[in-house]
């Protein structure tokens, strides 16, 4: 039985990807979160609801057209849920070109706070959708592989992947 919260159903489903599997929550039919297995704040099982795959069939063709890599941009409605500022610190993400990065300082900019870029990385980490909401394309001032939720090892392998540099199969 789905998942029901104010009045709100819950519901979610597990897919395949080059990096581990999945899980897709949507919360009344629109994509809420996406988890990888071991993420850092990932909610506990029991919040995910039923599984039903029948609210994930655009997001699954749109995450196949990505890892094949068809598809550099997501179109899908989210139901993101976070404090305002999360909210804008994800907008901004999701403004981030396929294939380019931005340092944390650079989205504070953005954003018109150019001193919150720990604000902006502490967001940044509590992204509830992964790979589509691009967090992995957050990079430190120098540079170098900072913090994601899903391990620095799968942030690496999904920006050589983007770059051209390596398929997403051929990183594991």
């Amino acid at each position: 039985m789905p998942r029901t919260t104010t009045s709100r159903t819950v519901v979610h489903t597990v897919v395949d990807s080059p990096y581990e599997p999945l899980t897709l929550v949507a919360v009344d039919g629109v994509l809420s979160r996406v988890h990888m297995t071991g993420q850092r704040h990932r909610p506990p099982e029991e919040s995910f609801g039923a599984r039903d795959p029948r609210p994930f069939g655009e997001v699954i063709r749109q995450l196949d057209a990505y890892f094949d890599g068809e598809l550099t941009e997501f179109d899908l409605p989210l139901h993101l849920e976070g404090t305002p500022f999360q909210l804008r610190v994800w907008e901004q993400l999701r403004l981030i070109p396929y294939g380019e990065t931005r340092t944390y300082g650079e989205l504070a900019e953005a954003l018109g706070s150019p001193s919150a870029s720990r604000a902006v990385g502490l967001a940044n980490g509590k992204n509830p959708v992964s790979v589509i909401v691009p967090c992995h394309r957050v990079i430190g001032s120098g540079g170098s592989l900072t913090g994601y939720g899903g391990g620095l090892d799968r942030k690496q392998r999904l920006l050589a992947f983007e770059s051209g540099a390596a398929a997403p199969d051929a990183l594991f």
